[in-house]
């Protein structure tokens, strides 16, 4: 049988990772630097810092107000401004996304309490997708990241609202309750309102932030690696360029606060690819497809985000040939 440990010998730790580390950085710190003059690393850097500062202060801005509407307006608000018909009520749940601000991050929590209030299915995943999509806050990011081109706000209000609203109606159709688990308790049950408000902020300022550096750092490569003839060759075929941002929004999962400056920098694109990079990131990505397997259930989740990324693709096509 092995004894206990030697307490003197030698083990890994934290301090000791670090030392090493800076020891590693001090000697190769000439070489570091010249890798990092290199151009390619000029423009990588740039890309980057940009994308990030002009993004941050919406991040931060619209986390806060979603913060501050899911934990201090009751659900109770939204069911008793909603008509009884669920046909009527799709509509007016997605213009209330229009004037709600929330992340994709926090719509997921808010439609499940809708639920659990007595909002019909429909109308609240109408909300849970225009919410994110639609705020004033995704819109303003929208048009300062494209100055001078309010037809790309325009377009992406319309085509979001729609895609929106057209599951909406799918699901009042098409929907069956067995698909669908309600969460089973309020999302912030147990804990004061100043604390589950800090709470949400700390949460979705670390994690929306986190998916905001993974696409810029995304953004700064395919604009320093990537050989220019390739995203012109993808950026050509308009149903490839429409189709390669759409899964690009997906595998990035940025917050919508940030996603317009990602899109914006995408300049090899058409208009019309990186309105679909704009309309599917809030509506299908990675994260909220966990979010909602999580909230809602497996099944539902696999049903629900494949019907959404089809119609987002679709409507952000057609509303593109129109308005762009």
């Amino acid at each position: 049988m092995a004894g206990p440990p030697d307490p003197d010998g030698w083990h890994v730790s934290s301090p000791l990772v670090l030392t090493v580390t800076l020891l590693v950085l001090l000697l190769a710190q000439a070489p570091i630097r010249g890798a990092l003059s290199a151009p390619v690393m000029q423009t990588w850097t740039t890309v980057f810092v940009a994308v990030v500062v002009q993004a941050l202060p919406f991040l931060v801005l619209g986390v806060l107000l979603s913060a501050a509407v899911a934990v201090f307006v009751p659900p109770s608000v939204f069911a008793r401004a909603l008509p009884a018909r669920p046909a009527a009520a799709v509509p007016v749940a997605g213009l209330a996304g229009a004037v709600v601000p929330g992340c994709e991050c926090a719509s997921v929590p808010v439609a499940g309490a809708l639920m659990r209030r007595g909002v019909t299915p429909a109308a609240a995943l109408t909300f849970l997708l225009s919410a994110p999509a639609i705020n004033p806050i995704v819109l303003i990011a929208t048009a300062v990241a494209f100055p001078g081109q309010p037809e790309m706000v325009l377009a992406r209000f319309v085509a979001s609202l729609v895609v929106a609203c057209v599951m909406g109606w799918l699901w009042h159709r098409l929907g069956r309750a067995d698909w669908l688990r309600p969460p089973a308790r309020p999302s912030y049950e147990g804990q004061g309102r100043g604390a589950a408000f800090w709470g949400s902020v700390r949460h979705d300022v670390l994690h929306a932030g986190g998916f905001l550096v993974i696409g810029a750092m995304a953004a700064a490569t395919l604009k320093a690696v990537v050989p220019e003839q390739w995203l012109r060759a993808a950026a050509d075929h308009p149903v490839v360029a429409v189709l390669a941002l759409a899964v690009l929004a997906v595998l990035l999962s940025i917050c919508s606060e940030a996603d317009a400056f990602v899109a914006a920098s995408l300049t090899q694109f058409s208009p019309t690819a990186r309105l679909a990079f704009l309309v599917v990131g809030p509506m299908v990505d990675l994260k909220l497809f966990a979010m909602q397997a999580g909230t809602f259930g497996r099944g539902f989740a696999l049903r629900f985000a494949p019907a959404t990324f089809a119609v987002a693709v679709a409507v952000a096509a057609l509303t593109g040939a129109v308005l762009l």
